[in-house]
């Protein structure tokens, strides 16, 4: 079932997520909506509470940059960029501090505005995937990108936090408009002001 999306000044987007305790049925198809929603969206990573949800979850789909991932990893796909995952109560375990990257980010919940952001570029990362087996590897490239992004949604931190204050003044009107319900998207929206509640 494709879910809408929660969109910038929603409420849910600034509030931090409750780990998961035990796999059930109802986040089983949390998973399996969250992943077709992301897919309907066109998007490679959707947090939970961008569903007005908050388990501690995020769903990513690598499959488009595998050949890419491949080139760094002795021509082998590894597993996260074989199929979309599904990474639960995940975490940062190391940063390797003296490593940046500036990539440009964009985010389902804020439709239409793209920007620069210096994150870490090389971290070790833990998480479980749907069946509750532990992963621990190395994040670097698209999969540390993408790992950090979805990973501050989780903590009520949106990419527009690390912008300038310069930056965030250009941005004010536009982000005042959508947070008062002036947004348009390719893909179903929350209506403002509305959370979604657990089945």
């Amino acid at each position: 079932m494709i879910l809408p999306i929660y969109t910038y000044g929603q409420p849910v987007l600034r509030e931090r997520t409750i780990p998961i305790k035990e796999d059930s049925d109802e986040l089983q198809g949390l998973i399996d909506d969250m992943i077709e929603t992301m897919h309907n969206a066109t998007g490679v990573g959707l947090a939970a509470p961008q569903v007005g949800r908050q388990e501690r979850l995020f769903v990513i789909d690598l499959r488009g940059a595998a050949e890419e991932i491949a080139e760094t990893n002795d021509g082998e796909i590894p597993f996260f960029a074989q199929e979309p995952l599904a990474l639960i109560n995940p975490e940062v375990i190391g940063i390797e501090e003296d490593a940046v990257m500036e990539f440009e980010e964009g985010c389902l919940s804020i439709p239409g505005i793209v920007e620069w952001v210096t994150r870490p570029e090389r971290l070790r990362i833990r998480f479980k995937d749907r069946h509750f087996n532990e992963h621990e590897l190395d994040a670097d490239d698209i999969l540390g990108r993408v790992f950090q992004h979805e990973l501050d949604h989780l903590n009520g931190i949106l990419f527009l936090d690390y912008l300038s204050p310069l930056k965030k003044r250009l941005l004010k009107r536009r982000l005042s408009d959508m947070a008062n319900g002036a947004v348009e998207a390719d893909y179903p929206l929350a209506p403002p002001g509305e959370m979604a509640s657990a089945e």
